[in-house]
């Protein structure tokens, strides 16, 4: 698509009109082409801040990321999960479901989880792994001994897509939530069959729900619904997936209501790290730790779907505790770090 043809999409754009599913996926791989400027691709993304994407949209913008990706699909033996939030909350919590990947891990399940960089907070997956000494890479091989070995592997999204990374510095620039924020969950390189999705408003549920119901993939959309993107334990929360939806209070689940100050990542990437670790060594508030139990107790629900709640609470409680959590991390880094 040559500028001139981007122009006339982008005045389209402007005058409110959507793109159809061919012409979303177009643009997506023009741009993971390398073949818009900065402020071309700016421009575009505006637009999404003025009105929502629609369904159509996403679904090609997700077929054109899915179509360029790196070939990862060696991993899907493993029939692993992915645990991961759409950010754009505006929390600032710590690296809830990062943890929640590693607790999973440690209690014996597989899990590959795709991440990148904060857009719209301090620490994004990416940055915590990277705190901890974490080389990221594209080689199945060292995938395959990760899980092997530690029950998880990291997937470091600009490696496995083009467009990924040519739209980083501008997202980053931005600072605010854009529809790659609804892109990165749902185009993780190995298209991982299983997986727990935390979402920051319910339109956002609505529109995953259509899209899972369309792949058939077994899956789980939390929201809380004070605005987290993750079970916060802050207050009520709902959960879909292929049984329905269902709203809970924390104290239904045996937990305490959580303060939202204890959920804070901190101002730096070092601060959110240490948080992280505090989980894996038991040492973490009360809430810190019972936030990433209940959202590792839902993906391990969406694994065991015949398990009751509870149960996986306990599965989840007990991988930390025991030291399992803590355990495979390092094992992970063992095989990760240079």
């Amino acid at each position: 698509m040559n500028n001139k043809s981007f122009t006339g999409v982008l005045n389209r754009l402007f005058a409110h009109q959507y793109l159809s599913r061919d012409e979303a996926k177009t643009i997506l791989a023009h741009m993971a082409a390398g073949e818009y400027n900065e402020s071309q691709i700016a421009s575009f993304i505006t637009v999404y801040f003025m009105r929502s994407v629609s369904v159509e949209e996403i679904l090609g913008f997700r077929d054109a990321l899915l179509e360029t990706r790196v070939n990862v699909d060696g991993l899907r033996e493993y029939n692993p999960i992915d645990i991961v939030g759409t950010g754009g909350d505006g929390k600032n919590t710590f690296n809830i479901s990062t943890a929640a990947c590693v607790v999973v891990a440690g209690a014996g399940y597989k899990v590959v989880k795709h991440g990148n960089h904060g857009a719209t907070s301090i620490s994004g997956a990416s940055d915590v792994m990277e705190q901890h000494g974490v080389r990221f890479t594209a080689d199945i091989d060292t995938h395959r001994r990760s899980l092997d070995a530690a029950n998880i592997a990291y997937l470091h999204a600009p490696l496995f897509n083009q467009a990924l990374k040519t739209v980083a510095p501008v997202r980053k620039a931005l600072g605010v939530r854009t529809f790659f924020n609804i892109l990165g969950p749902i185009v993780n390189p190995i298209m991982p069959r299983r997986q727990l999705l935390g979402v920051y408003d319910l339109k956002m549920a609505r529109l995953y729900n259509y899209i899972y119901q369309e792949t058939g993939n077994d899956f789980a959309i939390v929201h809380s619904l004070d605005g987290y993107d993750e079970i916060s334990l802050t207050g009520p929360f709902k959960i879909v997936n292929r049984g329905g939806e269902s709203i809970h209070e924390p104290e239904d689940l045996g937990f305490r209501r959580a303060d939202p100050a204890e959920l804070f990542g901190g101002n730096t990437t070092a601060e959110a790290a240490r948080v992280f670790d505090d989980i894996l060594d038991n040492k973490a508030t009360e809430s810190q730790k019972n936030v990433v139990i209940a959202n590792a107790a839902v993906a391990i629900q969406t694994i065991e779907p015949r398990r009751d709640l509870h149960d996986c609470i306990a599965i989840a409680r007990e991988s930390i505790q025991s030291g399992r959590a803590k355990n495979a991390f390092a094992k992970f880094l063992e095989i990760n770090r240079p």
